[in-house]
């Protein structure tokens, strides 16, 4: 039968600053959707339909821009195809036959969020559009961004096309940590050459000049999904991702969708900072050992849990530990002996090990005649005891 003890969090295990619990005020947002996520631990700080199904644009172009820069293949030549060159605006206007870098291509992609750059991607790492799209369907899955289903690798509204702003800010928090990334997205100018001729693009993302500490991401629209912006920023040690899902449509809705990235930005920076909960190796609690000359042992955190909280979050967390209400020798350094459940409010935000901090040989008759034995054997087999038979 196991036990538990619930502890609120002393300041032997938190630091945290004493304050009345003040509830920030939910940024006001035009966006049917939307969401901030803490990239560093993937915690949802705020939401607004979240996980609704939506069609999301050009913000399609972050996981095309993830599988590219995956396979490892900018430097191989891309030859564009009828199908890529016939994409719809925005485009680059590539024509049949042309052949480009396909880190060039990236940057079409990701600057000018040019449609058929991407198609030309599509066909050039997969084969087809199809192919490659079932593809980047299969990493979103695999990322845990299970709600969104790929079928066009610029975002152009098509069949079963969606994803949510919580899918989108997993695809982005995955993205950010891919090499090469964060570069591509904070390029503000690039200039290249494909077999025919010159392009010249300007980064379209208007929060890189406008936000302290913006770093990514992209832009989106079409007539169903309005628009729409996957941002990114970082201040100090927090890397923030905000997602905007159909801002508004029309002039109105252009110049929305960054009045709203900033409101979600401006709430995460605001009002949550990182708290250390538990740090690892700290000592937990003791737990009575059975068979032992150890009367008992202390367990340990195996892992330092960082959160970052809200000033109204921060009375509400605690941690509960269950362990045994004793434990049989031997016990090893590093055995499991329990796990210890980190709560913001009601909710569990994380659950660790407990592990003992120290050995604890087993003491009873039985091993004792063993340990007896085992030494008397000891000598003889290295003749210190001499075996004397009877006549």
């Amino acid at each position: 039968m196991k036990i538990f003890i619930k502890s609120i969090i002393l300041a032997a295990l938190i630091s945290l600053s004493s304050v009345n619990a003040v509830y920030a005020e939910e940024p006001k947002v035009a966006a049917f959707g939307a969401v901030l996520m803490d990239a560093e631990t993937g915690r949802v700080l705020w939401g607004k339909n979240e996980h609704d199904p939506l069609a999301m644009a050009s913000t399609t172009k972050i996981m095309t821009a993830v599988l590219a820069l995956e396979s490892g293949r900018m430097d191989e030549t891309a030859t564009v195809s009828k199908k890529a060159a016939a994409a719809p605006k925005v485009k680059m206007f590539l024509s049949p036959g042309e052949n480009v870098r396909l880190g060039d291509l990236m940057l079409a992609l990701m600057l000018e969020s040019s449609n058929d750059a991407a198609v030309a991607i599509a066909e050039h790492l997969s084969g087809s559009v199809e192919a490659f799209c079932a593809e980047m369907t299969n990493k979103a899955r695999e990322i845990g961004a299970l709600n969104t289903v790929f079928e066009t690798p610029n975002g152009l509204d098509a069949g079963d096309h969606h994803s949510t702003p919580y899918d989108l800010a997993v695809i982005t928090r995955y993205a950010l940590s891919v090499p090469g990334f964060i570069e591509l997205t904070n390029t503000r100018h690039a200039n290249f050459r494909s077999d025919r001729r010159g392009y010249s693009f300007n980064n379209r993302n208007r929060l890189l000049n406008e936000y302290n500490g913006a770093n990514g991401v992209k832009t989106g629209f079409t007539n169903k999904a309005g628009h729409c912006f996957v941002g990114a920023a970082k201040r100090d040690e927090m890397q923030l991702i905000s997602v905007v899902l159909a801002s508004g449509w029309g002039e109105q809705g252009k110049a929305q969708k960054w009045v709203d990235t900033k409101a979600v930005l401006n709430h995460g920076f605001d009002n949550f900072e990182f708290v250390t909960v538990l740090e690892a190796s700290t000592i937990a609690g003791q737990i009575p050992v059975t068979r032992s000359r150890t009367p008992a042992m202390e367990f340990a955190f195996t892992e330092t849990v960082r959160i970052p909280l809200g000033t109204h979050e921060k009375d509400n967390v605690n941690v509960e530990i269950y362990v045994p209400q004793a434990y049989q020798a031997p016990i090893k350094q590093g055995d499991l002996l329990g796990s210890a459940r980190v709560f913001i409010g009601t909710q569990v935000y994380q659950e660790i090990p407990l592990t003992a901090t120290a050995d604890a040989a087993r003491h009873d008759l039985k091993t004792s005649i063993e340990k007896v034995l085992n030494a008397y054997f000891s000598l003889i087999s290295e003749g210190e005891v001499d075996i004397i038979l009877p006549e």
